[in-house]
């Protein structure tokens, strides 16, 4: 799939640590974890303690990456970052933690991800702070222990439910990252226009913000795009008029929904009548891949209420029919044949 400017996915020219907080004081929204996270942090600097092992899932781009760098900061701790992925080998991973200073912030992004030799190497490391592993083969082999200083594992994942359970069990807090209230994502977007030194009025902002799919990472790249144009096409103010002409231009409608999405929804609809449509047989409808439609396409097509998840596949709803501007003729069916799979 090619990238999108509305995906929560990372993307190279997204990386601009100026407009990620520091501290936790600036981070804006998702309260209950503000607050959580503030007390354990808090405690643990009382006791003089590593704070207890971190796991933070969501969709992409609400700011998993951001807090691991907040709690290294407010801890005043160094951080080392790496990704499921990247660690290949058990060896890897001891290297790793072998390398720790004392209360380092070790951040293991895509955690879900990691390989499950590799997993096993963390599991005394995160209880006891000591590395085990086998030495030589058969007869010969021998159990090799290393004492290892004191960290804080930071996990991060947008599929929670893929972490093994021994994993899963060994984190001391579970945070979970919600998409972001209108409210939130107008400050966060003034902030970023703020350190850009962006000339924009509150019109214009104000559109950015409500078409970034209450996703931080999406509202800053769609607030770099339209500086872009209005720099090239408006004397480099983004007001309300050159903000949606922008936004326009790169095919991002006024829900934040891009062609992709349109796509989705009108092969469910024109195609299968508003389905139910078994998730392969939907994707191979748009050739894309399944796991595309599962964790990019789908999360918030079913937070606006477009999408319907049946036992028997995915169901376009009345919402998404008149928001296409497409006439609804199926008839809504009831709660128990949903749960039933009639």
């Amino acid at each position: 799939m090619a990238q999108r400017l509305i995906s929560g996915e990372s993307q190279p020219d997204d990386i601009d640590l100026s407009l990620r907080p520091s501290r936790l004081d600036d981070f804006v929204g998702q309260a209950h974890v503000k607050d959580n996270l503030s007390i354990a942090i808090q405690a643990s600097k009382i006791r003089g303690e590593p704070l207890d092992h971190v796991v933070i899932y969501g969709p992409p781009g609400l700011g998993k990456t951001t807090l691991a760098h907040i709690i290294a900061h407010e801890m005043d701790s160094e951080i080392r970052v790496t990704s499921g992925p990247a660690i290949e080998r058990a060896g890897d991973m001891a290297a790793i933690l072998t390398g720790l200073q004392p209360g380092s912030v070790l951040f293991i992004d895509e955690i879900h991800r990691l390989h499950r030799v590799v997993e096993e190497v963390l599991y005394s490391a995160m209880e006891d702070f000591f590395l085990s592993w086998m030495v030589g083969k058969g007869l010969a082999a021998r159990s090799v222990n290393l004492r290892i200083s004191p960290f804080t594992l930071v996990g991060a994942t947008t599929r929670f439910s893929l972490l093994s359970a021994p994993l899963r069990d060994r984190f001391g807090s579970v945070f979970r990252l919600e998409y972001y209230q209108p409210a939130d994502m107008k400050i966060i977007v003034s902030r970023s226009a703020r350190i850009l030194e962006m000339e924009a009025d509150l019109d214009g902002l104000e559109e950015i913000a409500s078409r970034s799919r209450g996703t931080p990472r999406i509202a800053n790249r769609l607030l770099k795009r339209t500086r872009d144009y209005a720099l090239v096409m408006a004397d480099n103010r983004v007001t309300g008029d050159v903000a949606r002409a922008g936004l326009k231009q790169l095919n991002v409608d006024q829900l934040g929904l891009d062609q992709s999405d349109h796509r989705l929804l009108s092969s469910l609809i024109d195609k299968f009548d508003g389905g139910p449509v078994g998730l392969e047989t939907l994707a191979a409808s748009i050739n894309e891949d399944s796991d595309t439609i599962m964790d990019v396409l789908e999360p918030y097509l079913l937070q606006l209420g477009f999408l319907d998840r049946t036992p028997r596949g995915r169901m376009a709803t009345r919402a998404a029919y008149e928001y296409l501007g497409k006439t609804y003729q199926r008839a809504e069916p009831s709660d128990q044949s949903r749960l039933a799979g009639l």
